[in-house]
């Protein structure tokens, strides 16, 4: 394979009454290796429903309905969503990896953090003895940057404040060395300085163990500081893709627009936070056309009517607006 993981025509599907209610629609994605790849965009998008098809993880009555996911494992390549129960769970916590979006709730609180990382390691590794256990735990806690990590793998999840919580979700993500991480909203509910702390953490850590790391965010400072290339979500599809650099530059789809000026407008003169008017249209109920044509302040009758593809209007630079379709033409 060229790439770690390559995601092609994917489709998520859910159950509303009898109905079948699309959720995720014709997604492509390639994630190259130790690459950092940013999947931003509001709530309700599309973004961490990706993530659990990724791992087997999608709860009743979601399904994949149609698509691929190919991952280029150690023991080489591998369809998802063909493995067995038996052979995902193999994958999973091995190589790939999830940090999920709350800290406060991902450890079981009846248990210390000593057993939650000794289990992480046990059942990838079931020879392996308690003192090596013990070795791996304290050497990744001290990775992360965790004070006094003896007494951290004695302590419950009540006992922590969230970024040593979310640490802790880092270095169990991390100990059996995966592939590939999936970090879904590593810094919700983290103040300013320990969101910093974090994605300097996460960025140090894939260099230091060649991990590639898919981030999903709402927040375009969180892809700025810590991603690659990024892929822009909205309505279950995605509507520009392009390297970091590029987005940031030369910015094409008008909600990638509208989330940019959503992050700057508090610096600007006149200080009053813009917002995108109107919310993301819950699945099931996308008009025939572009399904941001609502929210657009640039909307033309075409937007209504037609589904702009989703074209290459620069080298690596993907964007699905006619806007894009008329400049090109000019």
């Amino acid at each position: 394979m060229d790439h770690l993981l390559e995601i092609r025509n994917l489709k998520i599907t859910t159950l509303r009454g009898k109905d079948k209610v699309y959720l995720l629609d014709s997604v492509d994605l390639s994630i190259r290796k130790k690459c950092s790849f940013g999947v931003v965009g509001e709530s309700g998008c599309g973004k961490s429903i990706t993530a659990s098809a990724i791992l087997g993880l999608l709860p009743y009555p979601l399904r994949v309905a149609e698509g691929s996911i190919r991952f280029d494992s150690r023991d080489g390549e591998k369809e998802l969503l063909k493995l067995s129960r038996k052979e995902m769970r193999q994958v999973r916590g091995e190589e790939i990896s999830m940090i999920f979006q709350e800290p406060m709730t991902s450890l079981d609180p009846i248990f210390t953090v000593e057993m939650q990382m000794f289990e992480a390691l046990s059942f990838h590794h079931p020879g392996m003895g308690k003192g090596e256990m013990r070795e791996i735990a304290l050497e990744m806690l001290h990775r992360v940057n965790i004070p006094r990590p003896e007494q951290t793998l004695a302590s419950y999840a009540h006992q922590l404040s969230g970024g040593q919580l979310q640490r802790i979700m880092i270095a169990i993500a991390l100990i059996n060395n995966p592939r590939l991480l999936l970090a879904d909203e590593p810094t919700t509910a983290l103040d300013v300085t320990i969101q910093a702390q974090i994605l300097h953490l996460m960025n140090d850590l894939k260099e230091q163990r060649d991990t590639s790391i898919i981030m999903i965010t709402h927040d375009l400072g969180v892809i700025a500081e810590t991603c690659e290339e990024v892929a822009v979500f909205y309505a279950g599809q995605i509507v520009e893709q392009a390297q970091v650099v590029e987005l940031f530059t030369h910015t094409a789809h008008p909600y990638t627009k509208g989330l940019l000026r959503a992050v700057t407008s508090l610096g600007g003169a006149q200080r009053k936070l813009y917002t995108i008017p109107g919310i993301v249209p819950p699945g099931g109920q996308w008009s025939r056309g572009c399904r941001f044509a609502e929210r657009c302040e640039q909307c033309m009758e075409k937007c209504r009517e037609e589904m702009p593809a989703l074209r290459e209007i620069a080298p690596g630079h993907f964007c699905r607006c006619f806007l894009q379709d008329r400049e090109v033409e000019a």
